[in-house]
């Protein structure tokens, strides 16, 4: 095989690789994160904040108890 058909058999195979999703909304394919305090600790600020706007998401959208 040459290399350009290589290269076009690898482009062909990585743009369909995209095409695959998760089946459901949000609600059905998310839980909530619950960390203990130990990990907490260890979280960046911006892991924080990330992990609240997760939680945040499924309260307003999937009725998730704090």
């Amino acid at each position: 095989m040459g290399k350009g058909l290589i290269f076009a058999v690898i482009l062909a195979l990585s743009s369909t690789s995209g095409c695959v999703s998760a089946r459901g909304g949000f609600c059905t394919i998310s839980s909530p994160l619950r960390l203990s305090a130990a990990t907490v600790d260890t979280l960046s600020n911006a892991e924080v904040k990330a992990l609240l706007a997760h939680n945040r998401k499924g309260e307003r959208l999937c009725g998730w108890k704090p």
